[in-house]
């Protein structure tokens, strides 16, 4: 069998040696790594858009054709009509929790503000990249968004079991009862 012999010693010879494999594996890994950090920051950066523009959007679900009177509500905003007029009366603020009508909404508007603090943090930590370990950054910026994850999950669960049913707000409460009451809870 000399035939076998030599094609072995072949295919040896045309194997590349062992730290020049590792070196374009190496390569490899790096290229891959820095794209899927790169996709990942551009995901962290969509998300914190979503995240900043449900927080300060004022008005989430507002009147229609069908409401019997104009209004509309938010996160920590709510605007109320008289019936009479076009005119509303807006109430909320998310820098004093008084005004916001239920606990549900209060609980909504904590989690959804520090979901938004923590994912601008994260993006903020981005810039370590430039400093520190790269593996170190990978683990506090995921660490960071599954927090931020978390809240904006919680932030969604606050209303109860009477969140889903139709015409109630996040309580279970109905909000054409708040909405007649002038925008008190009742």
């Amino acid at each position: 069998m000399p035939g076998a012999a030599a094609a072995a010693a072949a295919a040896a010879a045309a194997m590349l040696p062992a730290q020049e494999a590792a070196k374009l594996y190496h390569t490899n890994y790096v290229r891959n790594s820095r794209a899927i950090g790169v996709l990942w920051a551009i995901f962290t950066i969509c998300f914190a858009i979503v995240n900043v523009v449900c927080f300060i959007q004022p008005y989430w679900i507002g009147d229609g054709v069908d409401t019997p009177q104009a209004g509309y509500f938010g996160l920590f905003h709510y605007c109320i009509g008289n019936g009479f007029s076009r005119e509303l009366t807006c109430r909320g603020s998310f820098t004093d929790f008084s005004t916001l009508p239920s606990g549900a909404f209060k609980a909504a508007s904590f989690f959804i503000g520090l979901s938004m603090m923590l994912i601008i943090a994260c993006i903020i930590c981005f810039t370590l990249f430039f400093f520190c370990n790269t593996a170190t950054v990978y683990k506090i910026c995921a660490w960071m968004q599954l927090t931020s994850g978390e809240c904006a999950l919680t932030s969604a669960e606050a209303g109860g079991p009477g969140a889903l049913e139709p015409g109630r707000g996040g309580n279970g409460r109905d909000w054409g009862a708040v909405r007649s009451a002038g925008g008190r809870a009742t």
